[in-house]
């Protein structure tokens, strides 16, 4: 794109200038007042406007346009143009936001090398706004247990259509993921992603964030509703919304429209809006923390992400997938990991989730050796259980028990990890615990163990 809108009130030389830069390679819009000039601002914004100063038969001059342009599309360069130049209006000029002056008649080699200037300028500033607008994250569902065979599926559903997602359960299982899936395979791919953290943003700063500011000095200050526009806007942490700003935010998902901070006029936007969550909303609006109205507009197609505890056989591939990505951002080696490693982690408790699992891939690799696949051993610091040295420590009433009695808890807590971590399946199961299937079931049995019950009602299955 390389449009340039010419405002003067000359025809010739509105004409001389477009013919200059058409024979440069730009296209060019022409208009010769203030009503011309706005009217074609607002059809399109253009790359870059040349604008003169002094205007007859116009309702704003120069410095008006100026302001206003700078006011309403604060990344279109204007260079000034003015046969009644000097330093005092070119000072002007630039203070209220002018990108250069120029003064008439202008030198045709000058003229080029300031539009040359200020249109990569302006090609820079679109592109870092397009870029913080995509702002690229993980979109990958990796795993193949049921639970997420389930998550996927919900998900596929759902990037058929607009509706409103809420995204439920604790932290760090992969909400924002889950998010930025429904982004990429929907028809806004192409459109921006933007990530709103409630809970990082102070609260007297919230709607500035969000609906953007009008300053009498800065021109307008767009907001993240704006950035988003075209797009998904995506609300993590729902429930940390100021309850001031809640209301107002409702009003943009019924009308699509919203007012900037210390403006007057109504912003239009075209947004899909996605939220998660890891509190209960029903308790937060009992507590009188959340309003009821926002719940039924956010909560059209409510979605819980598994923890990883529940799909404990993803954690090989989880794991590989991360030294990948830690070989591709930081450089670290790429390792393999140890079968003994993957039992680990497979029986290891994870309260932090797929952010916590991350991090201990990535302690691994930073500290452990350079060469070979990652062991056990190097992963002993998140393992609960284990001393230094490698012993086990007897947790809670353990050691106050009989053998027999310890015995029994402590065959019934390992194959309940066994199971849990190959999703149910008792066949595999009973292949790593080295058991009979029939014996397997005969102990589980005479340890209480419900097989039916197992895993979500997936536990007992007996395929391999």
């Amino acid at each position: 794109m390389s449009d340039i809108l010419i405002v003067d009130d000359e025809r010739d030389i509105r004409e001389l200038i477009s013919d200059i830069l058409r024979d440069e390679g730009y296209s060019t819009r022409l208009a010769q007042n203030s009503d011309e000039a706005m009217a074609a601002v607002a059809a399109e914004p253009p790359m870059l406007m040349i604008l003169d100063l002094w205007l007859k038969d116009s309702q704003m001059d120069g410095i008006g346009i100026l302001m206003a342009v700078k006011r309403d599309y604060p990344g279109v360069p204007v260079v000034i143009i003015s046969g009644h130049g000097n330093i005092e209006i070119a000072v002007a000029a630039i203070k209220k936001g002018a990108y250069d002056f120029i003064e008439k008649p202008f030198n045709i080699d000058q003229l080029l090398v300031v539009i040359g200037r200020a249109m990569e300028t302006s090609r820079l500033r679109r592109e870092n706004t397009k870029l913080r607008k995509r702002d690229s994250g993980p979109t990958e569902m990796i795993g193949q247990s049921q639970s997420m065979k389930v998550l996927r599926s919900q998900l596929g559903k759902v990037t058929r259509s607009n509706g409103r997602v809420m995204l439920t359960g604790p932290s760090g299982c992969g909400k924002e993921v889950a998010a930025r899936f429904i982004h990429a395979q929907s028809n806004r791919a192409s459109a921006p992603f933007v990530s709103v953290s409630c809970a990082a943003i102070e609260p007297d700063k919230f709607e500035t964030v969000l609906f953007g500011q009008e300053s009498g000095t800065r021109g307008v200050l767009p907001g993240l509703l704006e950035q988003a526009d075209g797009g998904i806007l995506y609300l993590d942490e729902v429930a940390d919304m100021p309850l001031g700003s809640q209301s107002k935010i409702l009003r943009v998902l019924v009308d699509q429209t919203f007012t900037r901070v210390d403006g007057a006029d109504k912003v239009k936007v075209d947004l899909r809006v996605i939220s998660s969550t890891t509190r209960d909303l029903r308790s937060e609006i009992s507590a009188g923390n959340f309003r009821q109205e926002l719940y039924d507009r956010l909560n059209v197609v409510p979605i819980a992400v598994p923890p990883l505890s529940e799909r404990r056989e993803d954690i090989p591939q989880l794991a590989l997938h991360f030294v990948d990505l830690l070989n591709q951002t930081q450089g670290l080696t790429r390792r393999t990991i140890s079968q003994e490693a993957e039992a680990q982690l497979q029986s290891m408790n994870w309260p932090g989730n797929i952010r916590q699992l991350r991090n201990v891939i990535e302690r691994a690799l930073i500290l452990g050796d350079e060469q070979g696949p990652i062991e056990s051993r190097e992963l002993v610091a998140e393992a609960p259980g284990e001393s230094e040295d490698g012993r086990v420590v007897l947790a809670g009433g353990l050691a106050t028990l009989p053998l027999r009695e310890a015995r029994e808890l402590f065959e019934r807590e390992y194959l309940l990890t066994q199971i849990n971590r190959f999703g149910g399946n008792i066949s595999r199961t009973a292949a790593f615990v080295g058991m009979e299937r029939s014996a397997l079931h005969r102990k589980l049995k005479s340890l209480g163990v419900n097989t039916a019950a197992l895993s979500g009602g997936r536990g007992g299955r007996d395929d391999g």
